[in-house]
């Protein structure tokens, strides 16, 4: 196990960059073959947009490194964190870093994006997508990432937990990110079977439904248990999905500039309080 997470520990910034091109490639691929939206679109004009929001994003994870760096560093001297009141065996206090992570770096900031206003501007960049694919993965305003890597470093402090922890779950999550934004269909027993432990495609896309109250649902990133412990699991007729987001249905998605704007228009729409609609 240790030799393990020292892998991930030492791994160079080109296998990490070349990790998240790895999995939007797979999921690209994927989606040609068992694609579950038959929407027809311009694929790579939609994907430019994404890749261009992408680009400042991994500018910004430059700064957090050196950051982050230096909360590792000061983790190890001071002692800081739940880990150091207790022993368990490595594979256990790697299980619960990754859970606290993705209950506080996931779910957490996650619920508070969609219910804190001015948060809510940020990350409706990433709900006006229109095509929900592999790319939406990577569609996120910079001032939204900033706050999911601040809530990422709180979880790491409350844990104490070593650096590989933490770079083993960024690898992970980036896998599950475009897991479940990618337009791929499993079989629905299937689908449903896996959403029981973890977010599935299927359940990701009632959170990316244009209206309440599917938007305000299934927040969670790799595990599903959160959503069901706190009552923000849904899964219902997917049929019914329409992606994008009411208040911005009317903006360019596909527009860089409209979209790096978007937070601080005043040109939105009043939300749309959706119907039940069986859940």
């Amino acid at each position: 196990m240790n030799s393990f997470l020292l892998f991930f520990e030492q791994m160079p910034v080109w296998q990490k960059l070349g990790w998240v091109v790895f999995c939007i490639a797979v999921f690209w691929v994927l989606e040609g073959y068992y694609r579950d939206v038959k929407d027809n679109y311009d694929k790579a004009r939609h994907a430019k947009t994404n890749f261009g929001l992408l680009s400042i994003v991994m500018l910004i994870n430059v700064v957090f490194g050196v950051l982050t760096a230096g909360v590792f560093v000061w983790l190890e001297h001071s002692h800081f964190g739940l880990l150091n009141f207790f022993q368990a065996p490595i594979w256990v206090e790697l299980v619960l870093s990754i859970m606290v992570l993705d209950l506080i770096a996931q779910y957490g900031v996650h619920y508070l994006l969609h219910k804190v206003p001015w948060m809510w501007r940020l990350h409706m960049v990433h709900h006006s997508d229109k095509h929900v694919d592999v790319t939406t993965g990577t569609r996120h305003h910079p001032f939204d990432f900033v706050l999911r890597e601040i809530f990422a470093l709180i979880a790491v402090v409350i844990m104490g937990m070593p650096v590989s922890f933490y770079l083993f779950y960024r690898i992970l999550s980036v896998l599950f990110t475009y897991w479940t934004h990618a337009n791929i269909a499993l079989p629905l027993n299937v689908d449903m079977a896996l959403s029981y432990l973890i977010v599935t495609p299927g359940v990701h896309k009632f959170h990316h439904h244009r209206s309440m109250p599917w938007t305000d649902k299934n927040f969670g990133n790799i595990l599903s248990i959160w959503d069901r412990l706190f009552g923000t699991f849904v899964y219902g007729d997917r049929g019914a999905i329409v992606f994008g987001v009411d208040r911005a249905d009317h903006l360019n998605d596909e527009s860089f500039t409209t979209q790096i704007g978007l937070p601080f228009t005043k040109n939105l729409k009043p939300a749309e309080q959706g119907k039940d609609q069986n859940l």
